[in-house]
């Protein structure tokens, strides 16, 4: 119950408004480049459940973590958010990071650290950018070589985008040491990449070819 209890407590402070109103900007971000780009991002059922299932797992793996810097560690719950942001886009991604990140950190500590929590938000963000290529859809086996390129390169601009908003959080808004937050950034940035690259884009490329593959054998027969 305190960890509830300090997940709504740290909505009400100043980080946590500020946290919010970002949020809903980026959500409306995500919603305008997406019609730009041709596509529909709604929140259906089954990405409402999704959100549901990817936070809670999120925050109860998060707990398995190797502490590896100061208020830093690595986790190989990150390899969750470009999974779910690859399969549900990310709409869904992005609030599995915020959501997830935020319920762990009121759960273990009693308060969310919100600039962080966009590190994880970032992740999951855009590691969903893959899915406004049409030709994707790992689920029914569609990927291509490019989407491979795809899935990296939006994990590293994740990452980046998630460092900058966690740096100018915790300078400007929590008034921690600028040289402090660098060498965690570098240390989560690094660890985080390298979750990413050899666990979680793997998962997903592997879950593409399984489902092709199946498909293939259901036509065979």
């Amino acid at each position: 119950m305190d960890g509830i209890k300090g997940f709504f407590t740290s909505i009400a402070t100043v980080q946590g408004i500020i946290s919010i109103v970002i949020l809903l900007l980026l959500i409306a971000a995500v919603v305008y480049y997406a019609k730009k780009k041709g596509n529909k991002v709604t929140l259906s059922t089954k990405g409402v459940v999704a959100i549901g299932i990817g936070a809670a797992l999120y925050a109860a793996l998060s707990f398995i973590s190797i502490p590896i810097g100061p208020n830093t560690s690595f986790r190989l719950a990150v390899a969750i958010l470009p999974i779910f942001g690859a399969i549900f886009g990310p709409l869904v991604g992005f609030l599995v990071g915020f959501i997830g990140h935020a319920l762990n950190d009121a759960l273990a500590y009693g308060n969310v650290w919100w600039s962080w929590v966009f590190m994880s938000a970032g992740i999951g963000l855009f590691g969903g950018f893959v899915t406004f290529d049409k030709k994707f859809n790992p689920l029914v086996g569609l990927i291509s070589k490019r989407n491979y390129i795809q899935l990296y390169v939006y994990s590293l601009i994740g990452i980046v985008a998630g460092s900058v908003v966690a740096y100018f959080g915790d300078v400007f808004l929590y008034s921690e040491s600028a040289s402090k937050v660098w060498f965690q950034i570098i240390l989560a940035g690094a660890t985080n990449l390298a979750i990413l690259f050899v666990i979680a884009n793997p998962v997903i490329i592997a879950i593409a070819k399984l489902r092709k593959s199946n498909n293939n054998l259901e036509v065979s027969e």
